[in-house]
């Protein structure tokens, strides 16, 4: 029985090493993986919206109304 779960295991593990292998050697040259054709403006990531400043400094506690 220990022999068949070794066997397994001795697989695995060429599996996987062949699998990072492979993540290592693929290059993309440098290009983007995804493309739409709204392009984020130049300084900005793209990910979110920008939100307004918010009314207190940091640190400062929230005011809550009586």
């Amino acid at each position: 029985m220990y022999k068949s779960v070794h066997g397994i295991i001795a697989i695995l593990l060429v599996l996987a090493a062949v699998m990072a292998a492979v993540a290592i050697l693929s290059e993309h040259g440098g290009q983007r993986m995804v493309s739409n054709d709204q392009e984020a403006p130049a300084g900005s990531s793209g990910i979110a919206r920008p939100h307004p400043p918010l009314d207190r400094a940091p640190g400062e506690p929230l005011k809550t109304p009586l």
